[in-house]
């Protein structure tokens, strides 16, 4: 049986017609004709009843078209997904993460999908939330894991993977950090340590001042050892979400939730990629990642 004879059959049942399906397939309506005669000959079985100007399928035909479809469909997807494979482009995946990340399980989720998809080279790059939307938007990266700032587009994929608690690292020093939780309003009497470039400082200062409510002062790091360097010379308290599991608190440093009238802050937490850009290995490394999250 061959698997054009397959498409012929459907692509006839599908338009309803032979002169259609004809069209269709690029052949003569005599030569579909014959095709489907031949399928149906080697099977054994009618599958279309032929009547003067019109056809009726049999309940075996009918059978045949849905596990037919079914099975088109899976080669549609076995072509599709090999030609993916043979491409340079499909053969690595650009990944970009916050500057200020400090979850592990996006390493997690790097080993596991190395070691499923040995093929693939990861590229790995950290930036601000506005760099890598800017990476994302001109192609430098194809996937990134970010904080979400804006109303979600129709461009993107925008693959929430949680709902995150705000949290600040303080030093044993600060007397906030005997407290179980601190309030919003007590952090403003201490400098606010933000991961960021030189670039970006003034973009970041202006987010979690005006859109998280994080008032005073402001010091700025380059990565997050620095910033707990900061913390534990008692110079000001580090932000951190805990997206997925953190690791453990340092000896002299504590780790406290921030809440805004009694209630923790939170923050959505995604992977966006574009959808013009999707591929297998961008979509099979953001679920990844997101099972790590959920903890499946």
């Amino acid at each position: 049986m061959l698997l054009r004879q397959m498409k012929y059959f459907a692509a006839v049942i599908d338009c309803g017609s032979f002169t259609e399906a004809a069209e269709q397939c690029y052949i003569s309506q005599s030569a579909i004709s014959q095709q489907i005669q031949s399928l149906e000959k080697e099977l054994g079985v009618e599958l279309i009843r032929r009547g003067n100007r019109r056809f009726t399928i049999t309940p075996t035909g009918q059978y045949f078209y849905t596990h037919c479809k079914a099975i088109l469909e899976q080669v549609d997807d076995l072509v599709r997904e090999t030609k993916r494979l043979g491409t340079d482009q499909e053969l690595q995946l650009r990944i970009g993460y916050l500057r200020c990340y400090s979850g592990l399980e996006l390493y997690q989720a790097i080993e596991e999908f190395s070691k499923i998809y040995p093929e693939v080279t990861i590229h790995i790059v950290n930036g601000t939330h506005e760099e890598l939307y800017d990476l994302l938007r001109f192609g430098g990266v194809d996937l990134i894991l970010s904080d979400q700032r804006r109303a979600f587009s129709d461009t993107y994929i925008n693959f929430e993977l949680m709902k995150c608690g705000c949290y600040a690292e303080l030093s044993v020093n600060n007397p906030l950090s005997k407290q179980k939780s601190v309030q919003i309003e007590e952090l403003r009497r201490t400098s606010c340590i933000l991961i960021t470039s030189r670039e970006q400082q003034h973009a970041e200062q202006e987010y979690y001042q005006n859109t998280l409510g994080f008032g005073g002062s402001y010091l700025f790091a380059d990565n997050v050892e620095e910033g707990r360097l900061l913390v534990l010379s008692n110079r000001g308290f580090l932000p951190v979400e805990s997206v997925g599991t953190l690791p453990p608190e340092r000896a002299s440093i504590r780790r406290l939730p921030v809440c805004r009238e009694g209630r923790q802050i939170t923050r959505n937490y995604c992977a966006f990629w574009r959808k013009d850009q999707a591929t297998y290995y961008i979509e099979e490394f953001a679920d990844i990642l997101r099972k790590l999250m959920a903890g499946e």
